[in-house]
């Protein structure tokens, strides 16, 4: 573990040396370690979001061993695959997990009536639809859970915005924690097999990245993985960005 003694609490304005110092000293220590450092230095509400993607079963575990009630938020847009709920329900029960799911303040249904099919549209629609879907519910969660940092298990091999992120940063006012920003994927099923964890149930039928039904394809020879979501054309939907997607 991180032997320098900082002190705990702290303003989300802090300024940004200090967060370079820790990231070159967290970037050597081990997922659990980062955890471990956050949840002493860092400031409590701890808040663990989760998509119940494919390898979502590392964090789940790793965050309910440490802290067994730490809440668990999920954005729900309405649309994701029926294995996908049936995913949330198994590794809800399996680690008891403090699920809090958060939505658009508009049902799906109405949406669609409203708006019609965003994510086919231009960019314009498409960034609306995650904002509304996804960041919108991200935040408003984050507030009644009354977050001061919130942990996720995105890694930089992920896409080309993931690359850069460093293990602590600040995000719309949080700090925000990448336990295995570093983790291959190798590394995830090292971690799934060890602890007897399972892979969202379409890994096997080739989904590497699994969101919503109408945007997620799964990868095909050719492909990168960043083709899988939105056909290729964007990436992140602004839940980890400052802005509303890239």
């Amino acid at each position: 573990m991180i032997k320098t003694t900082i002190n705990n609490r702290f303003p989300a304005s802090l300024p940004e040396p200090w967060l370079n110092q820790w990231n070159e000293l967290l970037e050597k220590e081990s997922a659990v370690n980062r955890v471990e450092w956050a949840m002493e230095n860092l400031p409590s509400q701890f808040v663990l979001s989760s998509s119940f993607g494919v390898q979502s079963a590392v964090m789940l575990h790793m965050l309910t061993q440490l802290d067994a009630n730490i809440p668990v938020l999920l954005t729900d847009t309405g649309h994701l695959f029926p294995e996908t709920y049936q995913f949330i329900d198994t590794l809800a029960e399996r680690l008891k997990l403090n699920l809090h799911v958060f939505s658009a303040k508009e049902s799906a249904a109405w949406q669609m009536a409203k708006y019609g099919e965003e994510w086919a549209k231009d960019d314009s629609a498409l960034k609306a639809y995650n904002r509304r879907n996804k960041v919108e519910p991200l935040e408003r969660g984050l507030d009644q859970l009354n977050a001061g940092t919130w942990f996720s298990g995105i890694r930089r091999q992920q896409s080309e915005y993931r690359e850069s992120l460093p293990v602590v940063g600040i995000l719309r006012g949080r700090f925000k924690v990448h336990p295995i920003i570093d983790w291959t994927n190798k590394d995830i099923h090292q971690y799934l097999t060890k602890h007897g964890l399972p892979y969202h149930p379409l890994w096997e039928k080739g989904y590497v990245s699994i969101g919503d039904v109408h945007s997620t394809r799964p990868l095909t020879l050719g492909m990168e993985e960043s083709d899988t979501r939105f056909g290729g054309v964007q990436r992140e939907c602004g839940l980890h960005t400052d802005g509303d997607g890239i």
